[in-house]
């Protein structure tokens, strides 16, 4: 017997009490009505599908627990685990054909614009890669026929998911969790008697059997030794891209008493006290152009680092490790008889019932998830997160730059999960990389470019179609994510690494923008708005020889209004950089000037904001995508401050989307929380919120048909700017609470500046604020009326300065504390 079994079946059988302690514990204060409604999903069944299964997830593996019983089913994910291997879509001289492109977007030849730019724009393959599922761990237990007290849970603070039932007067438990700190899924499998687990388990691969032809994801599935199973394979060939990743899986088991012993397949386990089993796995991936590494080698290292640690151990390091990012923020809105049901239960009824307690748990989850699939060293957080079943998933799971992927990081800064951001952060720089060719290929521009859509290769021409491609501020948007990370957490170190990134956006839009020949503004062209279609005249259905199927209508335009206010973003942050770090004035100098050439917000003839530069009808009123409301959320463009003038039409266009959302777009609904919450109307924010959960949640909060985790983050972002905003330079608490959250409590949120801050309101007004400054800045506070009271750490009473719009103001030192006390 080697030192780790050693080790874990001394450990284990003294462990094994106290274990059963914690988790009868917790089934008493889920029975007794005694946890945090806002940190706890619970269930009396197991998942009926995929859809229902519990995640956890280290950043880099994901697993999905149906918690069944008879036979359990754990599906995997590694993050690197991609279609394909290194290419390049870039169409070298596609830049000659541009400025006749142009041409005839101004001459409102749309359709034969929209052609020669699929014919000579696109990039090649149209097409990018696949995220795919890594595999399954199967758990037969055959005298498990008759379950009872089944009860399956996910804490939310310790990442800890449980499995808890009775069959034949034995009590068993499973436990999983993904540990960060040591790599690795972990399966505890104990029961209340001695040499009462048994069971046999099966390590699965999974191909791409839909379509043959590029089919060459082969797998092996081995026994080694007497306690482990073993999956190797490599990824498909796709799109003509030879598959350059291997992957290795191992599933290792130690038992506390009883036998264990290994065939061909199937690791077979009788009579033991208790189980504990070692998910490890990785691939050859270094980074997207370089796919040298030995995955056989990184599953070693990663299996011999957890020799001689025993399951309480492991535990107790993946909680720590967990809490010191989850347990920042906690947040308690009032709690009703509903908010104590199990988790589906609450879900259907929320529309029906008061529970805003729920709202709270949706909100927690979403930080959950985040935690849970983007960590430093990981790649960002996919369509999926990092949870995938399929082969051919729902829009590959890739990295959809039109709303999508920016939607997973709305709320990571504000959630108080910064370091999450990091992978966001380093997929931008690296899309620099194929971006300036593209910049310089397609369009003959200096910098760098990208356009909807990316996958694990960092490809950056436009795919898909021209319906789609015509988007070139994917790039752009993702840039105003590395200045709100800096207005977060304010760094010169940081604004220094990420000045080239935004400069080189910059660049490109400079060299790109046209003027417009009658109207004189400075516009993006070719341009679209995303995946909507305008009604113009002349525009309908035509088939399309890209995707070799009949499009909507034409969509191609010049300045759409969500480019035009990204621009106005993207350009705005940059000079505040520059002249920050003291560089390029001369230059900053030409963009200021580029910046009072953009079109203006524009209200069409029906008095809503208008999504194009012309004043053209919608042929979807309620289309899923809200574009040119970027500038109000998640942009900085419109506002009561800004804009107030536009802000009836804001709303008239906000309104004319309606309150729901349509077909696999569920995403768009979560969406209008946050948007309605920059609106200040809390009431119509909830109302959505709500809706948002009985429609389209699942039962763990993911969303219902093809999942995505964007919907899931957009309620999360939605809660937060619910409770406070700070994107106009001051802080503005409780902008738009409902009158269901009168009362509540949030500790650890942050706000821009370096703030953190905790608060308590009744009333829907606030009542005390605690704020710790980690940079120093000046703090600004919209007071809403209220007097107030200043004091700083020592008790000391501060005279803020007052200015105008009842705001108050005052200077703050680093790492210092203050209290203000409304009256």
């Amino acid at each position: 017997m080697d030192l780790f079994r050693k080790v874990v079946c001394i450990v284990g059988l003294m462990v094994c009490a106290g274990a059963y302690a914690q988790q009868n514990e917790m089934m008493q204060r889920i029975t007794g009505r005694d946890f945090d409604p806002a940190t706890l999903l619970w269930y009396r069944q197991a998942a009926d599908t995929w859809d229902d299964a519990l995640p956890v997830g280290n950043g880099r593996l994901g697993a999905m627990i149906f918690g069944r019983t008879g036979e359990e089913i754990i599906q995997l994910n590694e993050d690197t685990y991609w279609s394909g291997g290194p290419y390049s879509t870039v169409v070298k001289g596609g830049h000659t054909k541009l400025k006749e492109i142009q041409e005839l977007v101004f001459k409102e030849q749309f359709f034969e614009a929209q052609k020669l730019f699929g014919r000579y724009l696109m990039g090649y393959p149209v097409e990018q890669q696949k995220y795919q599922a890594l595999g399954n761990i199967h758990l037969f237990f055959p005298e498990e026929k008759e379950v009872s007290n089944y009860h399956r849970w996910l804490d939310l603070e310790t990442a800890v998911t449980t499995v808890q039932y009775s069959v034949k007067g034995v009590q068993y438990t499973r436990e999983v969790f993904a540990s960060e700190p040591d790599q690795a899924i972990v399966i505890r499998i104990t029961a209340d008697k001695p040499g009462a687990v048994s069971f046999k388990a099966n390590l699965r691969g999974e191909r791409n059997q839909q379509h043959s032809n590029y089919a060459t994801d082969y797998f092996r599935m081995d026994g080694e030794g007497n306690d482990q199973l073993v999956l190797t394979g490599k990824s498909a060939d796709y799109m003509g891209i030879k598959g350059a990743l291997k992957y290795e899986v191992k599933l290792k088991a130690v038992i506390e008493n009883g036998t264990i012993s290994v065939d061909d397949e199937n690791m077979v386990i009788q009579h033991a006290d208790a189980v504990t089993l070692y998910l490890v796995a990785a691939t050859n991936f270094v980074n997207y152009k370089d796919v040298s590494a030995d995955a056989h080698s990184r599953v070693s290292r990663y299996l011999d680092a957890l020799d001689g640690k025993d399951y309480e151990q492991l535990k107790q390091r993946h909680i720590q490790d967990h809490s010191k990012l989850f347990g920042r923020v906690t947040l308690q809105l009032p709690v009703t008889d509903l908010s104590y049901q199990p988790t589906d239960v609450r879900i259907k009824s929320v529309r029906y019932q008061s529970d805003p307690a729920l709202a709270a748990l949706g909100y927690q989850f979403g930080r959950y998830t985040l935690i849970a699939s983007s960590r430093p060293g990981t790649q960002p957080a996919n369509l999926q997160g990092i949870w995938n079943k399929d082969m051919n998933p729902w829009w590959d799971s890739k990295y959809t730059t039109n709303i999508n992927i920016q939607m997973n990081y709305w709320a990571v800064e504000s959630a108080n999960l910064s370091e999450c951001a990091e992978p966001l952060i380093k997929m931008v720089e690296e899309l620099m990389d194929e971006g300036a060719a593209v910049a310089r290929e397609h369009y003959g521009a200096k910098g760098w470019v990208f356009h909807q859509n990316t996958d694990l290769w960092r490809v950056a021409a436009p795919m898909d179609g021209s319906t789609w491609g015509t988007f070139t501020v994917g790039g752009a948007w993702l840039t105003t994510h590395l200045w709100e990370h800096y207005l977060y957490n304010p760094d010169q170190e940081f604004l220094k690494r990420m000045y080239p990134v935004l400069k080189g956006s910059v660049d490109f839009f400079m060299d790109f923008l046209v003027k417009h020949p009658t109207k004189g503004w400075l516009v993006t062209n070719p341009s679209n708005s995303p995946e909507n279609f305008p009604d113009r005249p002349g525009n309908g259905k035509y088939f399309d020889e890209v995707t070799a199927s009949f499009r909507p209508a034409t969509n191609v335009c010049a300045g759409s209004t969500i480019d035009m206010q990204i621009l106005h973003d993207l350009f705005g942050y940059y000079i505040k950089a520059a002249n920050l770090l003291k560089l390029d004035a001369d230059y900053t100098a030409k963009v200021q000037e580029a910046i009072s050439l953009l079109p203006p917000p524009l209200v069409g003839k029906d008095g809503t904001l208008q999504e194009w530069l012309d004043d053209w009808g919608q042929t979807e009123n309620s289309h899923r995508h809200l574009s040119h409301l970027y500038g109000l959320y998640p942009g900085n463009v419109l506002s009561f401050q800004k804009t107030p003038d536009v802000m009836p039409a804001v709303r008239a266009a906000l309104e004319q989307r309606g309150d729901s959302s349509y077909g696999n777009a569920q995403w768009s609904l979560a969406w209008k929380i946050p948007l309605w919450a920059r609106m200040l109307d809390g009431e119509r924010a909830n109302k959505i919120l709500k809706l948002y959960l009985a429609r389209h949640a699942s039962p763990q909060f993911f969303t219902k048909g093809p999942m995505q985790i964007d919907g899931t983050m957009g309620l999360t972002a939605g809660v937060a700017e619910m409770l406070v905003q700070s994107n106009e330079g001051y802080v503005d608490l409780l902008p738009a609470v409902p009158a269901e959250w009168n009362a509540g409590k949030a500790n650890g949120l942050k706000v821009r500046g370096g703030f953190e801050i905790n608060m308590t309101w009744k009333d829907r007004k606030p009542v005390q604020l605690n704020i710790h400054s980690s940079s120093g800045m000046i703090f600004r506070l919209k007071k809403a009326g209220a007097a107030l009271t200043l004091r700083d750490s020592r008790g000391k009473l501060i005279k803020p300065r007052s200015g105008e719009n009842n705001m108050i103001e005052f200077p703050t030192r680093a790492g210092e504390n203050y209290l203000v006390q409304f009256k």
